[in-house]
């Protein structure tokens, strides 16, 4: 059975802040959707409440970054910020009114002629207990980074986030120089992002650190590029191939050292080379608090990280990994190019794992489906030999398919090749606890590309409903 939440109009809190409840049954959509109630660990968030919009004081409506910044300021008591349209918010296109905590600038872009004009901002949410951030039309959130740090039963929902990737000359494609990630927590509790999109970022989609608890991430779409003639990386190509004398590392995998042409570099950059980090400092004393849960999200041509634990606990059920074009990409460089590209000490490839547990992690994934993933299952990135970094992860039900072969079943099944790699494996259980504090149902794996990609599936704009819904945890 599902947990059913409670509600969490709190009529005592709605008199101390003065705030118009909302009433009245959820719409027809609403009251059939009850597989978009809150679960996992985040289960309890409040959010900012149910909340009508004419409480103005804590209820605003954001249409530009002035607005955005006012609503997320330290100590503005909002607690509710509905983003009505789409945001361009690097740090370069705000006015002069935004450029102030909570929006900072981050770092310069150096080759995407996109964001070398924008700028980027890096957003910052401090300090808030109970804030819900939401579009109800699938709203864009571009040139931005955010992190929600200090704070509380958080939802964020029905937000689309882009444009924040370009090639990386400076590093040798170590991708290590921009931090920059749409969304990192840091020292919360109670954070629940459902409903989004997430594209190509240079470092992670959605990462979280600090000893953050309580996280939950639903029905969210995490995707590469698709490298149409004006998307995001084939307009940073168009950059390079026009100028490769400025760019050393693209113009040696041009040139006839290496032999790629330019729809080869589009389609091996399309992908995205990382999805959660949780737990960002190996060792540290804080990641045993961590815990997050993946449901129902789709994972489209994402490299590695999905997710990758540190301490703590992590549980995805009913997702797709799904690397079919980023493994199709990858063969497109031969061994002779792969060693010319390394022997000038660059790195572009294409990485390729799934679910990672490391120090003493513990990582269960089930009911999900995995596809041309080479490594779908690991428990040590740094030293498989010296257990202090192996985690442990297991796999239930889950099918899983590489190159045309499939299979269906869990870690221990016999020749299974979901068993976890490369460290001796280590027997699974939850860190503090024997059993997961929450309950869920979750779906026969087989039904889930279907309905993930269904109209009204994952991913933000796909649930057309009345936007007091969005404020409800349960349906």
């Amino acid at each position: 059975m599902r947990k059913t939440v409670r509600s969490l109009c709190s009529t005592a809190l709605a008199l101390t802040l003065g705030l118009t409840l909302l009433s009245g049954p959820a719409s027809v959509q609403a009251a059939g959707n009850a597989d978009y109630n809150l679960t996992g660990f985040s289960q309890g968030n409040t959010g900012g409440g149910m909340i009508s919009e004419s409480s103005t004081a804590v209820y605003k409506k954001v249409y530009n970054a002035t607005d955005l910044a006012l609503a997320l300021k330290k100590n503005s008591g909002v607690k509710v910020v509905e983003i009505m349209n789409d945001l361009d918010l690097g740090w370069n296109e705000i006015p002069s009114t935004a450029q102030a905590s909570p929006f900072a600038k981050h770092n310069d872009a150096l080759t995407h002629p996109v964001l070398k004009q924008t700028g980027v901002s890096k957003i910052t949410v401090d300090g808030f207990n109970g804030l819900t951030i939401f579009s109800a039309n699938g709203s864009k959130i571009k040139h931005a980074s955010i992190t929600v740090k200090r704070s509380s039963n958080v939802i964020i929902r029905n937000l689309e986030f882009d444009e924040l990737w370009e090639w990386d000359e400076s590093t040798k494609g170590d991708y290590d120089k921009n931090d920059w990630d749409y969304i990192t927590l840091e020292d919360s509790s109670g954070i629940w992002i459902d409903h989004c999109t997430f594209n190509k970022a240079y470092d992670g989609l959605v990462d979280s650190k600090k000893g953050t608890s309580g996280v939950t991430i639903s029905w969210s779409t995490f995707k590469g590029d698709d490298g149409s003639s004006n998307s995001w990386v084939t307009r940073q190509i168009n950059e390079l191939e026009a100028n490769k004398a400025s760019y050393p590392m693209y113009n040696h995998l041009r040139s006839s050292a290496v032999g790629l042409s330019k729809e080869d570099i589009i389609a091996i950059a399309g992908s995205q080379k990382k999805g959660h980090l949780v737990g960002a400092t190996s060792l540290e004393s804080t990641n045993a608090n961590l815990s997050i849960t993946l449901h129902h999200n789709v994972y489209k041509d994402i490299q590695d990280r999905m997710p990758r634990l540190r301490g703590g606990n992590a549980h995805a059920y009913n997702i797709i990994m799904d690397a079919t074009d980023a493994r199709a990409a990858q063969a497109r460089i031969s061994n002779a190019m792969a060693a010319a590209i390394a022997s000038k000490g660059y790195k572009f490839g294409i990485t390729s794992n799934g679910a990672i547990s490391t120090e003493n992690g513990a990582v269960l994934v089930e009911k999900s489906v995995i596809k041309d993933v080479q490594y779908p299952v690991r428990n040590n990135q740094t030293d498989p030999t010296n257990a202090t970094y192996t985690g442990k992860i297991s796999v239930a039900d889950t099918i899983y398919s590489l190159d045309g072969s499939s299979f269906r079943g869990s870690s221990d099944t016999a020749g299974s090749p979901l068993a976890p790699v490369p460290a001796a494996i280590k027997p699974f259980s939850w860190n503090g606890f024997s059993s997961l504090p929450y309950s869920y149902q979750a779906d026969d794996p087989s039904t889930l590309n279907a309905r993930l990609t269904a109209s009204n599936g994952a991913g933000a704009g796909k649930v057309n409903w009345s936007k007091d819904n969005w404020l409800k945890t349960s349906y």
